[in-house]
């Protein structure tokens, strides 16, 4: 299996070569520039501090901006079950979009057919586990809000990229909203630690609750993201905990 892709190297990433198995994960990000033509601009500029492995522009064609075996500075500050500052680990994928900042808008057609070509082709050469394709905001959770609620990991899941629960969406609807007492959210908060999230500290606590599960939803409960701790949240958390391989 190939890709086509063309070359636009940026210079922002570590010089010294990691080892093919360090690679463990996908990390998905959007641009959430203006428009593309900042956006690569920026991933290209030695001043910016900040690039990608891969970028998928708005007509789905793929740019490879630093080569995969070198560590690229996409994820920042991040963390995922033991791992810490997942750039050494990981392989990131921005995708063309202005993000929330600049109108927010669904992902075409063509850019998801990319994002499943080069996923399947990475998942392959590296046997990248499921439960490592990330987005940016469930690596750093208090901080990002990318790739966003309109990231359609419900129908990447279909083709094995990424993880999603298999719950019964009507019978979720019945109990959205549905107030939970402080146990539960105690148990919520379990059941993200296990699956691979940030925990959250004493400091900021409750602000952080509210970002932490705001991120889950814009992963795994995406037409509600606001941040609130209910029934539907809780049994999707377990749900998934149970799934994880």
């Amino acid at each position: 299996m190939s890709i086509n892709t063309t070359l636009n190297y940026s210079p922002n990433f570590d010089k010294k070569k990691r080892k093919f198995q360090q690679i463990k994960f996908i990390i998905f990000h959007y641009t959430g520039m203006k428009n593309e033509k900042v956006a690569i601009k920026r991933l290209t500029d030695s001043k910016s501090k900040v690039s990608s492995h891969f970028l998928i522009r708005g007509n789905g064609k793929l740019i490879t901006l630093v080569p995969e075996l070198y560590i690229s500075w996409h994820a920042g500050i991040s963390s995922w079950q033991n791992y810490k500052s997942l750039n050494k680990h990981s392989i990131g994928i921005e995708i063309s979009n202005q993000g929330h900042n600049y109108n927010y808008k669904k992902f075409s057609k063509k850019q998801i057919y990319s994002i499943l070509k080069l996923t399947k082709y990475l998942i392959k050469k590296y046997k990248i586990k499921n439960k490592f394709i990330l987005g940016h905001s469930d690596i750093a959770p208090f901080r990002k809000k990318d790739p966003g609620e309109k990231f359609p990991w419900k129908y990447l899941s279909k083709s094995k990229v990424g993880l999603w629960h298999d719950l019964n969406e009507k019978k979720l609807l019945k109990i959205r909203e549905k107030k939970v007492g402080n146990y539960e959210k105690i148990n919520f908060l379990k059941n993200l630690y296990k699956i691979g999230y940030s925990k959250v500290l004493n400091k900021n606590r409750n602000k952080n609750i509210k970002l932490l599960t705001s991120a889950f939803q814009r992963r795994f409960r995406q037409d509600l993201v606001n941040g609130i701790i209910d029934e539907e949240c809780l049994l999707i958390s377990k749900n998934l905990t149970k799934n994880l391989k």
